[in-house]
């Protein structure tokens, strides 16, 4: 039998008192990106994850996260993507021009990660991760944003024309750490078209640490949340 799934939606953990409480220094861009901040156990804390959900998901498909992964000095920022899809929300047209959505949703993370540098968490204290659409956009903000990050976890995603993301990468894309999980098994982004893209970006010299798991377009339970736990502690 395989390794326990984590569903990408409606796993909930209860928001402290302390945590609603923070919401409100977030209030001036919630216009923008609508967020959900999670405090940190360690109250004196800096330390921030900001998690992308993927295509039709919501920041509700990861309120599990924090409770999983235990880190008792992160702070999280859950984000809902800015387009309406069904019940839930996209960072992108997936099926029209992909790139218009893309760079938007891009350039509102970017002001996501000034406006939180405002109230002190540094990028440098700052990780992303991604699911699917989430993952995409962590590639671009990884690789185009000109400052570097605290890391980059990628999750069943994949590169938005890798040979662009060469092109225009930030002077700080080669030292960014990136690691970046995908399954063998993926009906939806299919491993064999991901794999050589993520190859074509290590051999042009990027930090990317890649782990294939035999799951589908899912997290592989404590197996997968194990090896992001690992590389965030690094």
């Amino acid at each position: 039998m395989g390794a326990p799934q984590f569903p990408i939606k409606n796993r909930i953990v209860c928001i402290t008192q302390d945590s609603r409480c923070l919401l409100s220094i977030f209030h001036d861009y919630l216009a923008m990106l609508v967020t959900d901040f999670v405090s940190a156990q360690e109250k004196e804390s800096r330390r921030l994850m900001i998690v992308l959900h993927g295509l039709g998901d919501s920041m509700e498909g990861f309120r599990w996260l924090p409770q999983v992964l235990n880190l008792p000095w992160m702070n999280y920022l859950l984000v809902n993507a800015p387009d309406a899809y069904y019940s839930g929300f996209a960072w992108f047209d997936l099926y029209t021009d992909s790139a218009v959505g893309i760079k938007r949703s891009r350039e509102l993370v970017f002001e996501l990660l000034e406006d939180l540098e405002k109230k002190g968490f540094a990028p440098e204290h700052t990780m992303l991760l991604g699911f699917s659409q989430g993952c995409l956009m962590c590639y671009e903000v990884g690789l185009l944003y000109p400052r570097l990050l605290a890391g980059v976890v990628g999750i069943s995603g994949w590169p938005h024309e890798p040979e662009k993301l060469l092109a225009e990468q930030s002077p700080f894309a080669k030292q960014q750490k990136f690691l970046i999980t995908h399954g063998t098994n993926d009906p939806l982004v299919p491993f064999d078209k991901v794999k050589p893209a993520v190859k074509q970006l290590q051999e042009a010299g990027l930090n990317i640490d890649w782990r294939e798991f035999q799951k589908a377009h899912t997290i592989a339970g404590e197996e997968e949340i194990s090896v992001i736990r690992e590389f965030i502690g690094k």
